[in-house]
Order: structure tokens, then sequence, then C-alpha cells
């Protein structure tokens, strides 16, 4: 869901008028006549247009084969809503056409399973799309014909926004289809924020498909290892007194600016949020959500932790012995990889926050796709000024120096065939932690280096949040199989657990940072005599995870750039308290 900045507030009034409009519309538009004929849509239709009717039932055909579109590249209408860096005005066609569409699928019951998971790299010069599990079901008045309704994500090349959509279409087993219908009303983006619609050609051939039946099994694992979730609202039955309307809340969090937001507590997880320009959203499990900074505490910080457990010593190795372009720069010879992770290389232009992160010179780090151009900026660019370790300055560089050093030590010390994303951090805790499998690989170059990104790139669904969340909110240290995967010395200071280390001083004297996590003092908030430390995850456009003391978990994802959350806090607080009684 998305915010409209002042310059903008005539496109807003227009996007609910043709909301209004398309509510009007007749009950069910995206009929067979209409699916089988050559009529493209005039404006967005409802999200309800994507969903079983009331006379839904279960599916008189399965898919199994390949489906393909066609003239991806020719049809498609486009509206824009905000565009910062004016991509839609330079390159409209660019923007309003899907990349090539030619994937597998199989069915399990009424699921509908996409072969390929995750980001799938595509020629596009914009988008690449990420498929996820749909549903299937007939309906009388599609006369004998299986409907299929699946979401989907455009996910920017090279970035991380994700514009999330869905798409449907009528087919039989024999490999009749209709055309395909598609939507794009949401996102969560803070500087593109579009719809895109169309009706496209598409062919459908049935054919076995290699690994079917483990498909449908791990599909199947995926559903059942999700926590039980319930509408935020049912928060007041469970906890009588406590007020759901605090977590999420639009004096925080404007609702149009909101994508997704959950509060998680004894092992349940309560949702909101999940709504578009067009309604709410159909498949709210599985909408794709951007890490952006996340990943600096889940992939960096966590990612790192868990290979010091393995080579004890690690976070004391020094980044110009493991990446050359540091070493050749000058001024990196004492920088020791923790205090790359903590964003404290001593190597800034400004201590004021976010003033280097924002400054003009590093559009060309994050938009350069090779290894080579980041790796040289990163070590180059910012003058050394401070002792290492001393001086906190938010820069993502730090982290990509950090994983680029990380990678290499990798390759040399347990195998040139061995990756830090995919052998450490997937293999050794997303994997056995059950995640999802969007989270089984993040951005990299697009060059043989194939560096992850290690500071952002990963998409999550709300469960993954979730439950990554509680394992690490837990009053005992996160194990895996009884067995603690992390340095714990070093996980108790990211996690606020070391009284005597809380990490450096950022923004002001109320936040801390460490081992890629951000701390806050929550004590005012919560009419506490002491401070209370909250460790959290934070990301760009306004993004938050907290990992409170007692034990509950609240996080959003929103593209507004607020990243508020006090009155949820506090609110937590209230309903289990983590400092003494609970304030009036």
């Amino acid at each position: 869901m998305t915010r409209c900045v002042p310059r903008c507030a005539g496109l807003l009034a227009m996007a609910v008028a043709a909301t209004a409009a398309a509510n009007a519309l007749p009950a069910r538009v995206l009929d067979r006549t209409f699916l089988f004929g050559r009529e493209q849509p005039s404006a967005p239709l409802p999200m309800s247009e994507f969903t079983p009717p009331a006379s839904a039932s279960a599916p008189l055909h399965t898919i199994e084969g390949r489906l393909t579109l066609s003239r991806e590249a020719l049809l498609g209408a486009m509206q824009v809503w905000r565009d910062d860096y004016g991509t839609s005005k330079a390159a409209p066609e660019i923007l309003r056409h899907l990349p090539e569409f030619d994937f597998e699928f199989v069915t399990s019951g009424e699921a509908l399973i996409p072969v390929r998971r995750g980001s799938i790299e595509s020629r596009h010069p914009q988008w690449e799309f990420v498929l996820e599990p749909g549903r299937l079901w007939t309906s009388p008045e599609d006369d004998g014909l299986t409907r299929a309704a699946l979401p989907f994500s455009l996910e920017e090349r090279n970035a991380n926004c994700l514009h999330n959509g869905v798409l449907t279409f009528l087919f039989d087993a024999k490999g009749k289809i209709s055309r395909v219908a598609y939507q794009v009303s949401s996102e969560t983006c803070a500087y593109l924020k579009l719809d895109l619609w169309g009706v496209l050609p598409a062919r459908y051939r049935p054919a076995p498909i290699a690994r079917a039946g483990e498909i449908r099994a791990a599909y199947a694992r995926e559903v059942a290892a999700r926590l039980p979730t319930r509408p935020i609202e049912a928060l007041a039955a469970a906890y009588p007194g406590a007020n759901p309307a605090a977590f999420g809340s639009p004096d925080e969090v404007p609702r149009e600016d909101m994508t997704a937001y959950g509060f998680v507590i004894d092992g349940v997880h309560y949702v909101g949020g999940c709504d578009t320009r067009a309604g709410p959203y159909p498949f709210c499990d599985v909408l794709d959500l951007p890490s952006y900074s996340l990943a600096k505490s889940l992939v960096a910080g966590l990612g790192s932790l868990a290979l010091a457990r393995e080579l004890p010593g690690l976070l004391d190795e020094r980044i110009a012995d493991w990446v050359p372009a540091c070493k050749a720069a000058g001024g990196w010879d004492d920088v020791r990889f923790r205090d790359a992770l903590d964003m404290a290389t001593g190597h800034f232009d400004s201590t004021r926050y976010d003033e280097d992160e924002k400054s003009p010179a590093m559009p060309p780090f994050f938009i350069a796709e090779d290894h080579l151009t980041k790796i040289e900026f990163a070590c180059r660019h910012f003058p050394r000024r401070a002792a290492p370790g001393t001086q906190w300055v938010y820069h993502t560089i730090d982290t990509y120096v950090l994983g680029t050093a990380l990678e290499a030590l990798v390759k040399r010390k347990l195998g040139p065939a061995r990756d830090f994303y995919r052998d450490i951090v997937v293999a050794k805790l997303w994997t056995p932690l059950g995640l999802s499998p969007v989270l089984r690989e993040t951005r990299r170059t697009r060059d043989l280096a194939a560096q992850p990104f290690t500071g952002w790139g990963l998409m999550l669904h709300r469960d993954d949040i979730a439950r990554l969340g509680a394992w690490l909110a837990a009053s005992q240290l996160p194990a895996i199989g009884g067995i603690q995967p992390f340095d714990e010395r070093e996980l108790n200071i990211a996690l606020q657990r070391d009284p005597v280390n809380r990490g450096l001083r950022a923004i002001d004297d109320s936040f801390r940072y460490a081992r890629g996590f951000w701390a806050h003092d929550v004590s005012r908030y919560i009419g506490c005599a002491h401070p209370v430390w909250v460790p959290y995850m934070a990301g760009f456009g306004g993004i938050n995870v907290l990992l409170l003391p007692n034990g509950t978990v609240y996080y959003y994802f929103s593209d507004g750039e607020a990243y508020r959350w006090a009155t949820a806090a506090a609110e937590a607080h209230r309903i289990r308290p983590y400092c003494g009684k609970a304030a009036p």
C-alpha cells in the first residue's frame, strides 16, 4: 500500500476514482467470454476478480506442464503514482511491459505450484519475476473449465523493490487455455509506485514434470511449517484488555503506506495489512516482502556469527587480508571484520546520520551490476577519519566490504566451490528452520563473481519474518536441533543480552548498533525507571522488526519512510510487561 506525497495528490484522487469505478463494474469482468475474447481492461479491476466466488468448488482439472505467454512486450497498461527517478518518463515502455513468461507448474489439490521459486533472472531491463503458489477452482459460470489464480511479484533488476500482482486464466487438462489477465496494484517501494494490468495470449502444454512429487511434498512441508495465523483484531479476545489498533497504528504508519504487519505472541501470528489500491490482496501468506537492510542483520549479522562458531576468531580477521581492493586503497590494514559488521570502519565523510548514505556519490555504487565497480568504490570512496571500532556511521558499503571478505574467506578455508550465502546462511540457518523457498537466494552481482550483497537483497514471506523473530526473541538463545549455531558471546552482544556491551552509539544516546542489529531504549515509552534496550532490525522505506524483551515480536513492512513503533512497543509491554508492572 502506498502514499502519494503532496505533489501527486491529484493522482491519488484519480486512483480513488479509478478504484471506485472498478468496484462498480459487474461482479466478474474477467468471465469466460472476456478471457476468450479480444478486449483489454481500460482500468485496474478489483482484486476480487482474482479470487474464488461463493459458487466455487473443487477444480475439475489439474496442471502439469508449461505455461507460456506471448506479446508481453506489446500489450499492457500502466498508471504511475510516484516515480522519484523519472523512469516512467524516460522509458515508459520498459516499465509498462512484463518480462518473458515461460514456466513450468504442477498442482497439488487446489494448489498451483511454480516449479521455480524465488527471483528468476530475465533479459528484461527493469523487471524479474517472482512466482508464488496460487489456487485452482471451478465455477458453474466457467462452463466446465477450471480457473487458476497465481500470485507473482516483479522485482526490480539489481534492486530490492517488489511490486505485487496476480494473474488468472481458464484451462482444461488437454491444453485448452484462455488469455491470461494480470494486474499489479501494490508494492513495497518508496520511490516507484504504479499499477500495471493487461491480458495476454497464452499457451499451455501438458507434459510430465521431473520431480513433481518432490515439489508437491516440499510445498506441503512449507505450508505445515507456518505459524498459525489469526486476524490482528483477534488479539483482544485472546488477551483481554489488549488494543489491537496499537499494532500497525495509522498514527505511526499511514494505512496507504502499509504493506503488511503482525504481532507474534505465544506461538500465534496475529496479522494485519495486506491491502492494495484495488482491495485486499488474495494471497497474503505468499506476498513477497523485500528485506532491504534487514539483510544487514539476517545475512551479514547472523551469517557472520554462524561462521564464527565454525571458525573461532573470524571477527578479528583483517579486511585487507581478504579484500585486495581495500588493501590497495590503503587505510584498511587494521580494520577487522567486526568493525565492518558494526559499520565502524573509520572511513566516512560525515558522522551526521544518513548523510553519507544519501549523498549524490552513492547511486553509482547501488546501480553498478558488477562486483569490481562496487568493491573499488566501497574501498576507495570515503577517506580514513577515525580509528576502527570507534565511530558508527551508517554505510551499506561497509556491509558490502564485509560480504566480500566473508566470501573470500569461505572459498579459501572451506573450499573454492563454497559460497557464503548458500553454504553458510541457507544451509546452516534457513534450511534447518524450514523457511520459505524465497530465501534460498539473495541479490548478487550480475557477473562471474556473483557476489552476494549481504546488506540488502533478500525476499521474505510474513511467516518467515514472524518465525525468525520469534526464534531470536525467545528467552533462551536460539538453537537448531538442540545445537547453538552462533558464537554465543557475539550473539549476546547483538541481541542486547550483554549489559557490559550495548554496541556503538547510533543517531543519538537512545540508539545503539551492534553486530548488524539496532537497539533502542524504550523506557520512556513504557514508563520504566531504567533503560530497556529493544534489539530490532530495520530496512529502507519503512521496515522494522522488533525483538521485544518479553519474547514477543512486532514487525511491519511499509514504504512511506516511517520508522515509528513506540505505540506498539508500549502495547506489547501492557500485554506482557517487560519492566516490572505495566505503565498506566
